[in-house]
């Protein structure tokens, strides 16, 4: 449905200085005209009544390995199949994430990004590549295939770049060129994230020093946190400069740790993601990442030696696990999954937010934080059949 003006009116409004009431908000031309309370007037417009629902910002997800039966690193140019299905889940836009492969396959997944859709596609907006790896530790490579590892060089990273596709990479910064690797990404306006790492507390906060400013799904793929050793988990919490990336779906991270992240963070520095894999929106089966097979069993997706390989819940599932974790009021939680990735990303004054000259990625949420209609530049991409 593509609509030049859209007044959803009647909505519950998670803005940037809380939630409004019985709210409106007016979409023209793809962004956000005006935001206000019942008094706010209403142009000639579509209406769309909203009464009982809530109207929040389009989620973004930072690390999204593929879904519906689609891997990115095994076939990049499915990149556009899984984009225009992630709006059921309130998804507006993401990164998607290749994992460790060898270099043809994040040149090839640039391609795809550089060429653009398919004529007539619709669906969430990719913002670059994370590029999660091959840049990371043997000793914590997950679900990582070691014969694609290798060190950091300036040959490697030549054409990484924000204009070039990439706009996270994920390394581990005690590699013998991790710190130069960081300062180049960052300079060219990269986010670099520390993650699958055995750094010390020394050596991630050198890393965090030369332009590291992320943690990948911290606590996992990394040395448990130690009173005398506290290595690189209490170097990105002890960091006001780093914004920390979780998988709070239970498995990956016990509840009572989200509990106290979020207790220590708050909203600002707490970036919820999925890590999905091929399993998201699928029965449980077996599915790739990357080279592996993976077995899922409707909760949690592992290789055979039992390692967790990713998630299989989708960000609307993730925020509600957050909320049963926390007991936060969702007008707090929602920053983990809008404004705060947008403004890791250098985004934060066109996404992220219900505010007005911002761009119309919104979603309509029941009470129980269920997925009514997903709008993507003010064009509505998914509706629900039942409300």
């Amino acid at each position: 449905m593509d609509m030049t003006r859209l007044a959803v009116c009647h909505a519950t409004l998670l803005t940037p200085d809380g939630a409004i009431e019985d709210g409106t908000v007016v979409i023209a031309e793809g962004r956000i005209a005006a935001v206000g309370g019942p008094e706010l007037p209403v142009p000639e417009a579509a209406v769309r009544d909203a009464t009982g629902l809530i109207l929040a910002p389009g989620f973004i997800d930072l690390q999204v390995n593929g879904g519906f039966g689609l891997d990115f690193t095994d076939d990049p140019e499915t990149i556009w199949d899984v984009a225009a299905a992630l709006p059921r889940f309130g998804v507006t836009s993401f990164l998607p994430t290749i994992i460790t492969s060898p270099p043809a396959t994040a040149r090839a997944a640039q391609d795809v990004l550089r060429a653009g859709p398919p004529p007539g596609w619709t669906g969430a907006r990719p913002l670059g590549l994370h590029l999660e790896g091959p840049f990371l530790n043997p000793g914590k490579k997950g679900a990582h295939n070691p014969a694609h590892l290798r060190l950091p060089s300036a040959a490697a990273i030549a054409d990484w770049s924000p204009d070039e596709g990439v706009r996270l990479v994920t390394l581990a910064p005690e590699l013998s060129g991790g710190r130069e690797a960081a300062a180049e990404l960052a300079r060219r306006g990269v986010v670099v994230s520390a993650g699958h790492s055995l750094a010390t507390f020394d050596e991630a906060t050198a890393g965090f020093d030369a332009g590291a400013r992320y943690a990948t799904h911290l606590f996992n793929a990394m040395p448990a946190l130690h009173h005398r050793e506290p290595g690189l988990v209490a170097a990105a919490l002890a960091d006001p400069r780093v914004t920390i990336g979780l998988i709070p779906d239970g498995l990956h991270v016990h509840p009572v740790l989200v509990r106290l992240l979020w207790q220590l963070l708050g909203p600002d520095r707490l970036n919820l993601v999925t890590d999905a894999m091929a399993a998201m929106g699928m029965e449980p089966g077996e599915y790739i990442l990357g080279d592996y097979r993976v077995a899922v069993d409707g909760e949690a997706a592992r290789l055979d030696d039992g390692t967790l390989a990713g998630c299989v819940l989708s960000l609307d599932a993730i925020l509600r696990a957050f909320l049963s974790f926390t007991g936060t009021p969702l007008s707090a939680a929602i920053t983990t999954v809008t404004a705060t990735p947008a403004r890791l990303l250098g985004l934060e004054g066109s996404t992220g937010r219900l505010a007005a000259g911002h761009d119309a990625d919104l979603t309509l949420l029941t009470p129980e934080l269920r997925v009514i209609e997903t709008f993507v530049g003010g064009n509505s991409l998914y509706r629900a059949a039942v409300v």
